[in-house]
C-alpha cells in the first residue's frame, strides 16, 4: 500500500481536573472522598478526546478506549504501555513480530490478517473501540480509512518519523495511558543507563549496516536513526554514511542505500549487522572484497539483533542486551 502522509501526529487533550477547596473545620468531611470525587471528574472531563492525524485530519475518540486493534508495526508500543490491544495485523508472513509475540499471546491478542491487506470481516468481529493505523509501510492501512472509520475511530501515527518513546507517548494522550507510557520509558532509559555503565566501549567508531552482498544496495545507518540512537546512548559514535551514496529517488533521515562497492570505503573501527545475530553476522565478516575493512581486520563485526529493523521497547531491550553481551565487562 503507498502512502504520502509525513505530517507529525499532535495530540490535543481536552479539559483539565477542577482543584477543589476543602473548608478548614467542617465536620464529617471525607477528604479521601473528596479525592476520589475530584478524580473521577478528572477522568470525566478527559473525554472525548480529539487525536491529529499525520494528514491533518482529526478524529474524535469518545471515551477511553478498551478494544483497540492496530497494524502490526504499532501494535508493539500499544503493548509496552498496557494498551488493551485485542487484535492486530501480522508481518507478511502472517505472523507477529519476533520481539513481542510472546507477550501479545499471554495477552490473547488475536492475529487479525498479514501486512499488504486488511480482513474487514476479521476487524469487525473484534468489536474495536479505536482502530490506530500506521502511516507508512506494507501494514498501512490509510487505502481503507472510509472503511474502517465506519466500524470504529480510526487514527493514523507516525511510527517510522519518531523514536518509539514518542510514538509511546503520543499514544499514551490518545488513550489515556499517559501515566503507562511515562513509566515505560523511564524503565527503558534506566535500564540502558544501567547497561551502559557495564559496557567497554571500544576505541574508534561503529556502524550499522543491512547487509545484502554484492549487486544490491547495502543500507547503511544514518547518525539520526533509531538503531544509531540506541548505540549512541550506550556510548558508541557512529560513522555517518555520505548522503551521495544514496541509489534511491528520496533522501532518508535514517538509512543510505549505498551500493555493494561503497561498503569497501568505510572506515568504522567497529560494525553491527541489522537483523542479524553474530552468527548472521559472519558473511559479512568473511565477504573477501571487505576483507580490509577496519572492522573486519579488527575481527569487531557483531550481530545488531534478528529483530532490529523495526525499533519498539521490546526490540531496542533486545539489542541493548546483545551490546552488553559482546561488551560486558
Amino acid at each position: 500500500m503507498t502512502l504520502t502522509i509525513h505530517n507529525r501526529f499532535k495530540g490535543v487533550l481536552a479539559g483539565s481536573a477542577a482543584l477543589l477547596l476543602v473548608l478548614a473545620g467542617c465536620s464529617g468531611g471525607d477528604d479521601r472522598s473528596t479525592a476520589e470525587a475530584d478524580t473521577g471528574q478528572a477522568s470525566s472531563e478527559q473525554w472525548p478526546r480529539t487525536f491529529t492525524n499525520t494528514d491533518g485530519s482529526t478524529t474524535t475518540i469518545e471515551a477511553q478506549p478498551e478494544r483497540i486493534v492496530s497494524t502490526v508495526s504499532v501494535t508493539g508500543t500499544l503493548l509496552s504501555i498496557d494498551a488493551p490491544v485485542v487484535g492486530s495485523g501480522a508481518g507478511g508472513n502472517g505472523e507477529f513480530f519476533g520481539q513481542w509475540a510472546d507477550i501479545a499471546e499471554d495477552q490473547d491478542v488475536e492475529t487479525l490478517w498479514s501486512a499488504g491487506s486488511v480482513d474487514l470481516e476479521a476487524l469487525i468481529s473484534a468489536e474495536p473501540d479505536l482502530i490506530v493505523t500506521s502511516a507508512s509501510g506494507a501494514d498501512s492501512l490509510t487505502d481503507n480509512l472510509d472503511e474502517l472509520r465506519d466500524i470504529a475511530p480510526t487514527i493514523v501515527v507516525d511510527n517510522a518519523g519518531q523514536t518509539w518513546q514518542e510514538l509511546a507517548e503520543e499514544l499514551g494522550e490518545a488513550t489515556g495511558l499517559e501515566a503507562e507510557a511515562a513509566a515505560a520509558v523511564d524503565e527503558y532509559d534506566a535500564y540502558v543507563a544501567d547497561a551502559a555503565s557495564g559496557i567497554e566501549v571500544p576505541e574508534g567508531t561503529a556502524n550499522i549496516i543491512s547487509f545484502n552482498g554484492p549487486g544490491e544496495s547495502n543500507p547503511i545507518a544514518r547518525a539520526g536513526s533509531a538503531q544509531a540512537g540506541i548505540l549512541t546512548e550506550l556510548g558508541f559514535e557512529i560513522e555517518d554514511p555520505p548522503v551521495e551514496w544514496h541509489t534511491q529517488p528520496r533522501t532518508r533521515e535514517d538509512f543510505v542505500w549505498a551500493t555493494y562497492e561503497n561498503l569497501t570505503e568505510l572506515t568504522a573501527d567497529t560494525t553491527f549487522i541489522l537483523t542479524q545475530n553474530d552468527e548472521g553476522a559472519r558473511a559479512f565478516a568473511e565477504d573477501p572484497v571487505l576483507a580490509n575493512l577496519p572492522s573486519v581486520r579488527n575481527g569487531s563485526v557483531y550481530g545488531l539483533g534478528e529483530n532490529s529493523f523495526r525499533i519498539d521497547k521490546y526490540s531496542a531491550t533486545e539489542i541493548v542486551d546483545g551490546v552488553v553481551e559482546n561488551f560486558g565487562g
